[in-house]
C-alpha cells in the first residue's frame, strides 16, 4: 500500500515538471509567477487560510528562474550557524495555528513553529520528521506512526502520540480542508511513541496530508482546555507553544513575527539560523526595494512588475523553483446565493466576456498560465478538454438576450484579495460594464477583512487564489463538496451543490487506482465547467527572490511553506 502511495506521488511529480517546462515561454522571461504566484499568488490561499499556486515538486522545475543567478549565489563553504534572516510579506495572518487555518500567511511562520509527522522530498516521497517511521496496513485502513524519542514542545513537555491524535482530530474537525482527514475515524495511542490512525476507507493522500503546512503537531495540554480552538488565545502571542525548530519570540499582529531558534529541537544542531524575522509591510514596493538594497533576505515578490524588475537585477536571485506541491489556481468565484448569479446563463455570460490571455499575458506580464479548470495543469488529474468559454463580450450579450436577461437591471460588486489583485479586479469590472451590467469594486482594506466577507457570504463575486495542495483530496474537493459550505475561507464559498459532483469526488478520494482517479476527476471537471460556480483564469507560479547569502533556500516542494531549519546565511 505504501508503494502505491509513493508511486502516485511520483506520477504527480513527473506531470508537474512537464507543466513547469511548458509554462514558461522564453527562457529569460521566465520565472513563473503566480497571480503573482509569488505574493500575488500568495495572496490567495497564500495568505491566510491562507490559500492559493501550483505545481509539484521541490523540483528543479524547468521553470526558468534566473537560474543563472541562482547558481552564482552558491557559496560552498559548508553550513554556518547563526544569523538573522529577514522575510518580508504583504500578507497578514489571522493567527499561527495551522490545524484550523490554511494559507501562506499562516504556514510560513507556522511550519517554523510546529513540526509535522513527515517531510516530503523533491521526489514527493515521504521522509521522517517527528515520525521516524510509518507503516500503512495492507487494506489501507490504518497508518501507524512511530515517533522520534525525546522530542519536546517549546515548554519542554514531551511530544507524545496523544498530541498527534489531538492534532489530527482537531484538524479533521476544524480545518478548511475537511476532506484532508475526513476518513479518519479515530487515532489509537498504544504507547507514548505510537499513533495508529484508523480510516473508514483507503486515503490516497494520507501521507502527504501529514507534511508541513498541513498537519502541525500542537500540544494537547495547551489547547484541550474547553475553549473554542479557532479563537483560542494561544493561537498566537505569549502563550503560543510549538513543536518546531523555532519558538515565537515576538508577535505584533499585522506588523512583525520574530522567531528564535529552539535549543531543544529534536534534530541535533538544527536550526542553523538564530532568528527569522517576518516583517509584514503593506506596500509591495517596500519589498522590492528591500531585496534590491540587500536588507530583505527572502520574499515572494508581490506583483508582476516587481518580478520582472527583479529578474533584471544580477544581485538578487529570482527563481520559480519550489512550491511545486502548491498548485495555485486563480479564479473569479460567484456567490450562488445571489439572485442574479443563481442563473447559470448569467455566470456563463460573464465567463464568455473574460479574456484569459489578456489577463495572463498583459496584466500578469506572462508570469502566469491561462487555465480552464480548477485542477492545476501540473496535475495528472487535469482535464484540458472542458468548456473554455471566453467567446467575447458580444457572445456574452447574445447569451443574456437568449436567456431573457436584462443586464442593465443588474448591479455587481467585485471583491478581490488586497492589494495584489486590484488590476485584475478592475479588469473584471470593465468586462461586466462592457457586457451591460452595472459594476463596481468592493475594496477590503486587508486580507482578514476580505476573508471574513467571503467566508460569511457578504460578497457577490470575488477573485480568489486557491491551491490544490498536492492532491485533489486535500486542495480541490473542499471547493466543490456541498457538505463543505461551512462559513470558512477556502471552503465551498460559492455554495455550489451538485450531487453528481459529490459522488465523483467521493469515489476519486477513496481509491489508489490512478487511471480510475483520472477518469473520475475528468468527469467532475466537465460537469463543474458546465455549471460555472467560478470562472477559471490562470495557474500561478511561485516566484521567490532572495539574497545570494541565503544558502539551502526554501525551494522544496512546499517552498516557504515548509520548515527552514536547514537554511543558513553565508558570511
Amino acid at each position: 500500500m505504501r508503494k502505491q502511495l509513493i508511486a502516485l506521488l511520483a506520477l504527480m511529480v513527473s506531470f508537474a515538471l512537464v507543466a513547469a517546462a511548458c509554462g514558461s515561454d522564453d527562457d529569460d522571461a521566465s520565472d513563473d509567477s503566480s497571480s503573482s504566484a509569488s505574493e500575488s499568488s500568495s495572496a490567495g490561499e497564500p495568505t491566510e487560510d491562507d490559500e492559493p499556486t501550483a505545481d509539484m515538486s521541490e523540483s528543479n522545475e524547468e521553470t526558468e528562474a534566473n537560474s543563472d543567478n541562482a547558481d552564482s549565489g552558491a557559496v560552498d563553504t559548508g553550513p554556518v550557524a547563526g544569523g538573522t534572516m529577514l522575510i518580508q510579506s504583504t500578507q497578514v495572518p489571522r493567527h499561527l495555528n495551522g490545524t484550523v487555518q490554511s494559507g501562506y500567511a499562516t504556514a510560513v511562520p507556522g511550519t517554523q513553529l510546529n513540526a509535522s509527522p513527515l517531510l516530503i522530498d523533491e521526489n514527493f516521497e515521504p521522509q521522517p520528521y517527528l515520525a521516524e517511521s510509518w507503516e500503512i496496513s495492507d487494506d489501507g485502513l490504518s497508518v501507524t506512526l512511530n515517533l522520534v524519542e525525546g522530542a519536546v514542545f517549546h515548554d519542554v513537555k514531551p511530544i507524545t502520540s496523544e498530541d498527534v491524535a489531538f492534532s489530527i482530530t482537531t484538524s479533521r474537525d476544524n480545518h478548511p480542508f475537511r476532506t484532508m482527514f475526513a476518513p479518519v475515524t479515530g487515532v489509537d495511542t498504544p504507547d507514548d511513541l505510537t499513533a495508529v490512525i484508523n480510516l473508514s476507507e483507503p486515503h490516497p493522500a494520507i501521507l502527504l496530508a501529514m507534511s508541513p503546512g498541513l498537519l502541525p503537531i500542537i500540544p494537547e495540554h495547551v489547547y484541550n482546555d474547553g475553549q473554542e480552538i479557532r479563537e483560542h488565545p494561544c493561537n498566537a502571542g505569549e502563550c503560543f507553544v510549538g513543536s518546531g525548530p523555532f519558538t515565537l519570540a515576538e508577535y505584533e499582529a499585522g506588523s512583525i513575527i520574530r522567531l528564535e531558534a529552539f535549543e531543544d529541537f529534536f534534530i541535533p544542531e538544527r536550526p542553523y539560523l538564530d532568528e527569522i524575522i517576518i516583517e509584514i509591510v503593506p506596500d509591495p514596493a517596500t519589498i522590492t526595494l528591500g531585496l534590491e538594497n540587500g536588507t530583505t533576505d527572502l520574499a515572494l515578490p508581490p506583483g508582476e512588475a516587481n518580478i520582472v524588475r527583479l529578474q533584471g537585477n544580477d544581485d538578487v536571485i529570482v527563481t520559480a523553483e519550489g512550491h511545486a506541491a502548491v498548485g495555485q489556481v486563480n479564479w473569479l468565484e460567484f456567490n450562488l446565493a445571489d439572485p442574479a448569479l443563481s442563473n447559470v446563463e448569467v455566470r456563463r455570460a460573464i465567463a464568455d466576456g473574460i479574456d484569459r490571455e489578456f489577463l495572463t499575458d498583459v496584466l500578469q506580464q506572462g508570469t502566469t498560465i491561462a487555465t480552464t479548470t480548477g485542477i492545476h495543469q501540473g496535475s495528472p488529474f487535469h482535464n484540458p478538454d472542458t468548456e473554455h468559454y471566453g467567446a467575447g463580450v458580444e457572445a456574452a450579450q447574445q447569451r443574456l438576450a437568449d436567456a431573457g436577461v436584462d443586464a442593465s437591471s443588474i448591479s455587481f460588486a467585485v471583491d478581490y484579495i488586497p492589494p495584489v489583485q486590484l488590476a485584475q479586479a478592475e479588469y473584471v469590472v470593465q468586462v461586466l460594464q462592457d457586457i451591460g451590467f452595472e459594476a463596481e469594486l468592493n475594496i477590503s482594506p486587508d486580507f482578514p477583512t476580505w476573508a471574513t466577507r467571503v467566508a460569511t457570504g457578504e460578497h457577490q463575486m470575488t477573485l480568489n487564489n486557491v491551491w490544490n495542495w498536492g492532491d485533489p483530496v486535500i486542495g480541490v474537493h473542499r471547493s466543490y463538496l456541498s457538505t463543505n459550505n461551512v462559513g470558512a475561507i477556502w471552503t465551498n464559498n460559492t455554495g455550489y451543490n451538485n450531487p453528481q459532483v459529490d459522488a465523483l469526488l467521493a469515489q476519486a478520494g477513496s481509491t489508489f487506482d490512478v487511471a480510475e482517479r483520472i477518469d473520475l476527476y475528468h468527469q467532475m471537471q466537465t460537469i463543474v465547467n458546465e455549471d460555472v460556480p467560478m470562472v477559471y483564469l490562470s495557474n500561478g507560479v511561485f516566484w521567490q527572490a532572495f539574497q545570494p547569502r541565503v544558502q539551502n533556500p526554501p525551494i522544496g516542494v512546499w517552498g516557504q511553506l515548509g520548515p527552514m531549519h536547514e537554511v543558513w546565511l553565508a558570511e
